[in-house]
């Protein structure tokens, strides 16, 4: 992986799976909230598959694109791209119809002081949008932040596992959740709740961080000593093929890696790769934020990117210093403030 046109060009490329599926999803895809952190690999992954499978539909992404390069590169990627504020309920009403919608629409970081707009934008909006695309299938994108900790040997919160959210970034998620499924009983729209924990590529993720502090010699709080993770190709595809496994209500599907890692052997890995000695505080806490997404893996098969991989991957990034979005996930958060 030596630069960020090889690592799209690995992002964007489509599995047999999916093209075989997007034949059968029937009509347009529009990506609320394109402009995020996964939202551009997501819909020029999509894209591609469309060009590939020989079939007749748009992808669309909507975003306020501040960054008019994004919006250029994604066009170049064949995406129609529309400029619009989601919270101006003007221009939502004025954005096209479309029989598949994936929402990706939301607000995390900043929260701290700023719990009003995360409100606004995790909880409000999808009633607005939920009217809007009334007559479409929708994917949420969530997080696995609304589940409850749970021990680190338990295999992780299951889609039945009560939500617990912790602090207000977690429950504004819930808030998204129960917004949107109160529309899909109101106007029987299909939804699937996609609930992810922690999404990776070379310029962001806990990877990413975990690497870059053994390569630094930052210490690593050990409190929450274990997590999960899939790779960002990974999870837009499931994504993207999950619009055929939408339903009213809501079905629910957390996507993420299979393993519960451990923070600390995966630092060794990394202190080995980098000829470093990681440095460690506090010990693990039994409870940590962990998802079991079996029921993923048993529609879309294991994720394609193995945990070894990306760890290799991740530290050819680290050593010829690659590009980073500069977002950290905050994995070690305990309190929920983001």
């Amino acid at each position: 992986m030596k630069s960020i046109e090889e690592l799209e060009e690995i992002l964007s490329k489509p599995t047999e799976g999916l093209i075989e599926d997007l034949k059968e999803i029937k009509g347009d895809i529009i990506i609320l909230g394109v402009a995020g952190k996964m939202g551009p690999s997501l819909a020029k992954l999509a894209s591609r598959a469309v060009k590939e499978a020989g079939i007749d539909k748009k992808v669309i992404g909507v975003s306020r694109f501040s960054d008019d390069s994004l919006r250029i590169d994604l066009e170049n990627h064949g995406v129609t791209c529309i400029a619009a504020d989601l919270l101006d309920d003007e221009a939502l009403q004025a954005l096209p119809e479309a029989e598949n919608v994936i929402y990706m629409a939301g607000k995390k970081f900043g929260t701290t002081g700023q719990e009003h707009s995360t409100w606004a934008m995790n909880a409000y909006l999808p009633g607005r949008v939920a009217t809007k695309y009334k007559n479409s299938k929708i994917i949420v994108f969530s997080s696995g932040n609304i589940y409850p900790f749970v021990h680190y040997a338990s295999g992780g919160a299951l889609e039945e596992t009560p939500p617990e959210p912790i602090g207000e970034y977690a429950q504004s998620c819930l808030g998204r959740e129960r917004v949107f499924e109160y529309f899909s009983h109101q106007f029987n729209i299909p939804m699937l709740m996609y609930r992810l924990n922690y999404a990776i590529d070379m310029r962001y993720g806990n990877l990413l961080e975990i690497g870059k502090m053994v390569n630094t010699e930052k210490p690593i709080d050990l409190r929450s000593g274990h997590m999960n993770v899939i790779w960002q190709g990974d999870a837009n595809e499931i994504a993207i093929r999950s619009l055929l496994h939408t339903s009213s209500p809501p079905k629910i599907l957390n996507v993420t890696g299979p393993e519960t890692i451990s923070i600390r052997q995966v630092a060794e890995k990394f202190g080995k790769l980098l000829n470093k000695k990681p440095v460690f505080v506090n010990e693990p806490e039994p409870n940590v934020l962990l998802n079991n997404a079996s029921l993923c893996h048993q529609l879309f098969g294991y994720p394609s990117v193995s945990l070894l991989t990306m760890i290799e991957m991740t530290v050819q990034w680290i050593q010829q210093d690659g590009a980073t979005l500069n977002k950290p996930t905050h994995f070690q958060e305990r309190e929920g403030k983001f």
